[in-house]
């Protein structure tokens, strides 16, 4: 007989039909080999053609304490957190407490029955799913290390039945999972089916909530920031990656490497075309960026908020004597070591302003891992265009979560933008070369390559120098260079990607935002619409900003400033920078360490324009 709960299914389930719009969390111990079997599921539910994002919570220890991974099917096509649980996955006694709390009324949990759940436990509003997941896997598998990794795999089966999932598609993953080891496939396979064959024989599935196929999913991909950056660095021609290994940049250079690996080397000879290097530290890394760029190589490292304030003298140096170098910050959240595996945007002003002395940095925000495959691209055209240091700010969650995106389009036509760059012919003919002179008035100045030709020859220096590139303390010369830099900028403000802008006639109110809280505003922005409140959108994507935007916030009466920090960095940089009304602006701020979700921006609106409306 088929025992559907240990609490009254069909008394308290409230849910009804939910197809294909839903959230799944899986709670379990680091360490313990599931997110191989958590990924087997989302990649599932992907390949049946619905849309997913996947969101994994982990602890910055190795192993042993609680980590989450939350996977929400969105027949919309929703990428953002929803704030809500529908079926739980509890694999962690430690955390049964807080794991029942989370699940939404109506929802599902299932958990492992080998060992009672604690009765204090059970909520009435929540259908119980037990099965004896270890008492079954101890029974089947000899090793201690299988057995756990088993479970996982166990769940995954029951999970299948439960959602009414394609058992063919989760055999499929695993054939091209265990390519190289193809017998590990019976063994997950054998696994699967001990979870599906339990959860037909006793539970009623599938479950009112459940997936059907859809066929929208067929030109997208699934795929994490940090992999997308370090493809676009390959495709964009960097021959030179130096960095020091930082939770949550370092898979970007393993990407990078890794590609490098598959298309930059010899097969027949192993000689490698391109350079990777872990450095002892974050400024050695910031020192080989520069030192590679001066010799004319595409060069960057990635770091995150702190290898940021490390590199901050030898940024202002790359800034002063205006050499190329890209650096990637993954932002995570600070200050000092704060959380290092939580997502924030908390290194905006820092890396708009990076060292000391009067500094301005292009920064370009990437709002999930399609656009950081492009604007990284971009990243090394604007560094030697404008000769300059360029930021590109991702986030943990960006990073190192796999989004679905558009599969990525190249055109085989690109040429890199090398920006005014003196060959031995243009050397030649001119008389003398000075390398900061200014001809066309917009701040930008010929430079030249080591080696091309010897009137190219010059002294980098990070002292005080005037524009004949000569050691200089007169104030009158300094200040000449440091207003052709403000040039320069006004320049960049050009040649930035412009803000994306989603607006109406008539509409008074807007958002701004910018990075990954994007896909939450726009999600935000569809539930406001339904409720009767329409609302202007801009999501910035560069510094310095663009005329569009100053324009965008003085066309409208009211601003919402949507961002990841406690200080409102984004209100206070686009104060300095713009000339609004600082008063327009009303930040929005999410700042705990989880990814920014829809709910949070349509009650910080609706109570913010209900209250105007009646004071």
């Amino acid at each position: 007989m088929k025992q559907p709960a240990i609490s009254k299914q069909a008394a308290n389930n409230q849910m009804g039909l939910q197809l294909n719009d839903f959230v799944i969390k899986l709670a379990n111990v680091n360490g313990t080999g599931s997110a191989s079997a958590n990924g087997l599921l989302s990649k599932t539910i992907f390949r049946m053609g619905v849309p997913i994002s996947a969101k994994n919570f982990f602890p910055s220890n190795i192993q042993g304490l609680p980590t989450w991974y939350e996977v929400r099917v969105s027949k919309d096509g929703y990428q953002a957190r929803s704030g809500r649980v529908d079926v739980m996955v509890a694999m962690n006694a430690e955390t049964y407490a807080d794991d029942v709390a989370e699940v939404s009324a109506g929802g599902y949990l299932l958990y492992d029955s080998s060992w009672p759940m604690n009765k204090e436990l059970l909520r009435d509003d929540v259908t119980f799913l037990g099965i004896p997941l270890a008492k079954h896997c101890a029974a089947e598998f000899d090793s201690a290390r299988v057995r756990i990794l088993m479970k996982n795999v166990m769940y995954v089966g029951a999970l299948v039945a439960l959602l009414d999932l394609d058992i063919a598609v989760v055999e499929g993953l695993l054939e091209e999972q265990f390519a190289a080891k193809p017998k590990l496939v019976p063994l997950n396979m054998r696994a699967v089916k001990m979870g599906y064959d339990y959860a037909m024989e006793h539970f009623n599935c599938p479950l009112p909530v459940r997936v059907a196929r859809m066929d929208v999913t067929h030109n997208q991909i699934m795929m994490d920031g940090n992999t997308a950056a370090g493809l676009g660095c390959m495709y964009a021609g960097a021959t030179v990656g130096a960095w020091y290994p930082i939770t949550p940049s370092t898979s970007l250079m393993d990407a990078f490497d890794g590609f490098c690996q598959r298309f930059r080397q010899d097969p027949e000879t192993g000689e490698k075309h391109y350079c990777v290097i872990q450095a002892e530290d974050e400024l050695s890394a910031i020192g080989m960026v520069i030192g590679a760029s001066w010799n004319g190589a595409r060069a960057f490292t990635p770091t995150s908020g702190p290898g940021i304030s490390l590199m901050s003298e030898f940024i202002g140096f790359a800034y002063f004597t205006e050499l190329p170098a890209v650096l990637f910050d993954v932002q995570r959240v600070g200050p000092s070591t704060g959380m290092p595996t939580r997502t924030q945007q908390g290194d905006v002003m820092m890396c708009a302003y990076a060292s000391h002395g009067d500094t301005k940095h292009v920064c370009l925000y990437p709002a999930d891992p399609e656009e950081c495959f492009y604007l990284s691209v971009k990243a090394f055209d604007l560094a030697e265009q404008l000769q300059t240091p360029v930021f590109v700010l991702s986030d943990l969650d960006i990073g190192m979560n796999e989004w679905q995106c558009p599969e990525l389009q190249w055109d085989d036509a690109y040429q890199p933008n090398r920006g005014k760059v003196l060959d031995a012919e243009a050397l030649d003919k001119i008389e003398r070369f000075y390398r900061y002179m200014d001809i066309d008035g917009d701040g930008i100045c010929a430079r030249s390559l080591p080696g091309v030709h010897p009137k190219g020859a010059f002294f980098t220096r990070g002292s005080g120098h005037n524009k004949y590139g000569a050691y200089t303390e007169d104030p009158d010369q300094y200040q000449e260079v440091l207003d052709r830099l403000t040039r320069k900028f006004k320049t960049a403000a050009s040649v930035v990607p412009e803000a994306v802008i989603h607006q109406q006639n008539g509409v008074t109110d807007a958002v701004i935002a910018y990075g990954s809280s994007d896909c939450a505003v726009r999600e935000a922005l569809d539930r406001l619409k339904e409720q009767g409140m329409h609302l202007n959108y801009l999501r910035i994507r560069a510094f310095p900003f663009g005329e569009e935007v100053e324009a965008f916030i003085n066309a409208h009466q009211g601003v919402f400033v949507v961002e990841q920090n406690r200080d409102a960095q984004m209100v206070s940089l686009l104060t300095l920078e713009t000339g609004v009304d600082k008063n327009k602006l009303v930040p929005l701020l999410h700042y705990g360490g989880f990814p920014l979700y829809a709910e949070f921006v349509v009650n910080q609106v609706s109570a913010h324009l209900n209250k105007r409306k009646n004071a």
